[in-house]
């Protein structure tokens, strides 16, 4: 099976057929490196001999040479395999289609689990404590670990770092022989420190400042002792979650992606122990102890893993170093004799690492502003929802609160594919294949879609039964199950622009570039939720703070699909809008068969599974007949695969 925790790919292991190409940015850089270079085994001043060239392939028969490059790959490890096509050309490694494929399906698997055990996470505390005032007052503290996972784990830090880890690794692959420092080491001493003290102090600030914290976020709430108790519990995952955060993208650049989809697993297994043994000593309390665990649980999967692939990749590093020649100055991008620096040769370094212009840094400092308040501007969505809904009759954040949970699980699957592409898009982005990067991006627009569109046409459409299968139980009554299901199902109608946000963002960001368009865009969107939560809370109670988000996210979806080619990747606006408009269309008549299909059975489960292959049904038979996107290349990967099982 494919390795999955490492599929970056080393630069000795590239193919050079068509580097003379004119198509081929680097065949100037070729031919001018060429020139310079002496013949195998000739002795030049200033350098160490050349170790001598490895024995000439021998192998006759195909079987002899599979073997050969079988023995190779396990001596030197997956990084010197190369896949049979790649998705980007970047300098720092080559990501198959087939490897991004497995990688999204695996990540998609273990995020399920982790959206799976979230739910059971939700079933057990709504059995314990059901939708009343304990609950409120946990999910007021619960803002936090949601603000934290948005700022330090989704949004801001990936958006950052990923960039930043995609460069330097970009910059080792291309002249690993001549750096005497490796820019990922070089990156992780600049950032980790600083980041560590800000996280811990940010940690032990939000704990002392618990009670206005709470007063803040629940004007409203009768009780604000033990909201304070929980959220002083909670804080701790300031720090957790920025470590496991920085973590993440540091696989995810390197093309890990099992281990950062595993977070949540763990997250929820420690949410979930700690409320079954502490819960009768503890109460709600417990449910906030299982916050701070989980953080842990969240670094501790992780850290092996990066700890591993750093202490390889040193020794890699300097085993390249010794065996690699003692490049004269001119060739190391140093000053020779008494040349002075600013006229050292810079014909073959690429313009953002001139000396001359300054060369780029890994990490722009003017980058940090636009996504954090992009980010804190996403996540004050919840935000505004639980202060309008604070002053609600008890139940209403928790009914809020569940039924965003299950409608958001369409969302966080669709966005898999973009998190595992992320890297590559960045990669491509870092090597100026603007090109590349629109198709990758453009695919994965179209397929988000199919998927979100989906998931959502089928909770509109069973809500009920979803609820009731899910909730009802202990203190979660019908009335409770009745109110929920309403309420996501207004939530529903925001699920492709929350999807649509998700993944434009990343392209907005994929070139390490500060953009605050991005940021205005979603203050534009808060702003529509907040004015229009607040004048429909007094008509349709919780139904208009839902409605309010719908609206706000849906606006802001908008502003980046028609930005993004000014911006950022060039994609084709006008045919990706069309194309969603198509989706829409199907989801829309999906919805409504399968809503009355599901309305025939009486028993939750069968009329929840009818409805799901209804949804289902329809949606592919409509957009196939309206030829929306990558529905052609769905259908045939079906078939495909059901005639093989055959």
């Amino acid at each position: 099976m494919t390795d999955l925790t490492d599929a970056t790919q080393s630069p000795t292991a590239k193919t050079t057929e068509g580097t003379d190409s004119p198509d081929n940015p680097d065949s100037v850089k070729t031919a001018t490196t060429a020139k310079t270079t002496p013949p195998t085994g000739a002795a030049v001043p200033g350098r160490r001999p050349p170790p001598p060239p490895p024995p000439a392939d021998t192998a006759t028969s195909p079987a002899e040479k599979a073997g050969q490059e079988n023995t190779a790959q396990a001596e030197t490890g997956p990084e010197s395999a190369v896949p049979e096509k790649t998705d980007t050309g970047s300098r720092g490694g080559h990501l198959s289609n087939r490897f991004l494929a497995r990688a999204a399906l695996l990540t998609a698997l273990l995020t399920a689990a982790g959206a799976l055990l979230g739910l059971v996470r939700d079933q057990t505390i709504a059995h314990l404590y059901g939708a009343g005032p304990d609950t409120d007052a946990f999910l007021v503290a619960w803002t936090v670990p949601e603000v934290a996972s948005t700022l330090l784990i989704e949004d801001a830090m990936a958006l950052i770092l990923v960039p930043a880890f995609s460069l330097a690794l970009a910059r080792r692959a291309k002249d690993r022989p001549l750096l005497d420092r490796d820019p990922v080491h070089a990156l992780l001493r600049t950032t980790l420190p600083g980041l560590l003290l800000v996280l811990s102090a940010g940690a032990v600030l939000l704990m002392l400042a618990a009670p206005w914290v709470v007063a803040v976020l629940a004007p409203g709430l009768p009780d604000t002792r033990l909201a304070v108790d929980c959220t002083r519990l909670t804080a701790t995952c300031a720090f957790s979650f920025g470590i496991a955060g920085y973590c993440s993208a540091a696989l995810r650049a390197h093309g890990s992606f099992v281990p950062p989809a595993m977070i949540y697993v763990a997250y929820n297994i420690g949410i979930i122990a700690t409320i079954l043994i502490l819960s009768e000593r503890l109460g709600v309390r417990a449910a906030a102890a299982g916050v701070a665990i989980g953080g842990v649980l969240m670094v501790l999967v992780q850290a092996p893993v990066v700890w591993r692939k750093l202490r390889r990749r040193r020794a890699t590093a300097e085993q390249t170093r010794e065996h690699a020649p003692e490049y004269a100055p001119e060739q190391r991008n140093e000053p020779a004799g008494d040349q002075p620096a600013d006229e050292q040769r810079t014909d073959e370094q690429p313009p953002g690492d001139r000396p001359g212009g300054g060369a780029r840094p890994l990490v722009a400092v003017g980058l940090l502003a636009p996504v954090i308040v992009f980010a804190l501007t996403r996540q004050s969505q919840v935000l505004i929802e639980r202060f309008l809904a604070a002053p609600l009759p008890a139940g209403a954040i928790s009914h809020l609160n569940y039924a965003q949970k299950v409608a958001q699980m369409p969302m966080v699957l669709s966005l898999m594919l973009c998190t595992v592409t992320f890297p590559v898009v960045a990669r491509a982005m870092a090597a100026g294949e603007t090109d590349r990067a629109r198709r990758r991006v453009e695919r994965d627009l179209a397929l988000a879609g199919v998927i979100v569109l989906v998931g959502a046409a089928t909770v509109v459409a069973c809500a009920p039964q979803i609820i009731e299968i899910l909730f009802q139980r202990g203190a979660f009554d019908r009335a409770d199950t009745a109110a929920t299901a309403t309420v996501m199902r207004v939530y529903a109608l925001g699920l492709l622009g929350h999807t649509l946000v998700g993944a434009l963002v990343r392209c907005y960001f994929s070139a390490a570039r500060p953009l605050w368009f991005p940021a205005l865009a979603m203050f534009l969107g808060l702003a529509l939720t907040t004015v229009g939560g607040g004048l429909l809370v007094g008509v349709w109670g919780v139904l208009g703070i839902a409605a309010g988000n719908a609206l706000g996210i849906t606006v802001t979806a908008v502003l980046l699909l028609n930005g993004v080619a000014r911006h950022s990747v060039p994609v084709r606006v006008r045919h990706m809008t069309g194309g969603l408009v198509k989706l829409s269309a199907a989801a829309a008549s999906a919805t409504g068969a399968g809503w009355i299909c599901g309305a025939l059975i009486p028993s939750p489960v069968p009329a929840a599974a009818v409805a799901c292959l209804v949804v289902a049904a329809v949606f592919l038979v409509i957009a196939r007949a309206v030829q929306a996107p990558e529905i052609d290349s769905i259908v045939r990967s079906v078939t495909g695969r059901f005639i093989d099982v055959r």
